[in-house]
């Protein structure tokens, strides 16, 4: 029976699909997606999902699995990825994390610590009335304001650590930043990054965005709009479909492109500096077959 599992991470446009997809083929095992994207259906081309052919060659899981409608939060895809994780280890295959959200593939990598506080229902409770009538972002902010080292490490959407640490210091007076809990590994791991010069990496993701509005992301922004889905809805902030989203609303199409360049390329320095905090993360260069052969023989370790 297999014990470890895969991490595949990085920037957005470094290649990682592929890499998950010919390693996937050599192990014969399955991809779990790590895309806060990816998640969604109908989002089809600015996400660069993997096509429906490459799906069926390798199992792929978490992708399309929510409406545009819905939210979805690090501890719904926690929910869902541990149980597929352990049922691949159970048939003795290594699962492969593939994906650039770091707050993701953080969720099943560690039991990540509540604090030690007892629960505090009357606070959990109007913290969640809350989100539901003002929103994630404004119970996230008011975690800004009393614990900022807390929120920096959280997702706005993750919901329910937002409002456990806004529990911990209603409840205590003292922040959960000031408490030096562990984190504790699930899972023993292999994490790999495709290691590409800063230059390079840039114009990947500038060729990736021209692919997408050839490929229609327009269409595909104007079709989510004629079915209501509207920039308050949580895919609507993804980068290409709220600069999209924007072009479209004022009819002003003079700078979208750019701006999904831009934002694209910033995004990728943010994922950078997130996962150089990944313990024991290998950093690899070359084709994708030199890519292949190093990332399962690090694995064979």
């Amino acid at each position: 029976m297999s014990n470890k599992i895969l991490i595949i991470c990085g920037a957005t446009g470094s290649g990682k699909s592929s890499l998950a997809i010919n390693v996937a083929k050599k192990l014969n095992t399955e991809i779990i997606s790590a895309d806060s994207l990816a998640i969604y259906r109908e989002l089809d081309i600015g996400t660069a999902k993997p096509t429906k052919e490459e799906q069926a060659e390798v199992k792929h899981h978490l992708i399309d699995v929510v409406s545009p409608f819905e939210t979805f939060s690090v501890s719904d895809y926690e929910d869902m990825a541990l149980p597929i994780i352990d049922d691949l280890l159970s048939r003795g295959k290594t699962p492969i994390i593939c994906g650039g959200t770091g707050f993701y593939i953080n969720s099943v990598l560690y039991k990540l610590s509540y604090g030690g506080t007892p629960e505090n229902l009357e606070v959990r409770n109007k913290f969640f009335e809350l989100a539901k009538t003002e929103g994630a972002e404004y119970v996230y902010n008011e975690l800004k304001k009393v614990d900022e080292e807390t929120a920096i490490k959280l997702h706005q959407n993750d919901l329910v650590r937002v409002i456990r640490a806004l529990e911990i210091y209603y409840s205590t007076g003292r922040k959960k930043s000031e408490q030096k809990d562990k984190l504790t590994p699930r899972y023993d791991y292999t994490a790999v990054t495709i290691d590409h010069d800063r230059e390079i990496l840039y114009s990947r993701i500038n060729e990736r965005v021209d692919v997408m509005i050839k490929s229609g992301l327009i269409k595909e922004v104007k079709s989510l709009i004629d079915k209501g889905v509207t920039k308050e809805n949580q895919c609507m902030q993804g980068i290409g479909y709220k600069e999209v989203y924007d072009a479209i609303i004022s009819n002003d199409f003079s700078t979208y492109v750019d701006l999904i360049k831009l934002n694209s390329r910033h995004y990728a320095k943010r994922q950078i500096t997130f996962f150089k905090k990944l313990e024991n993360l290998n950093y690899l260069k070359g084709n994708l077959d030199t890519l292949t052969e190093q990332t399962i023989n690090l694995l064979n370790k």
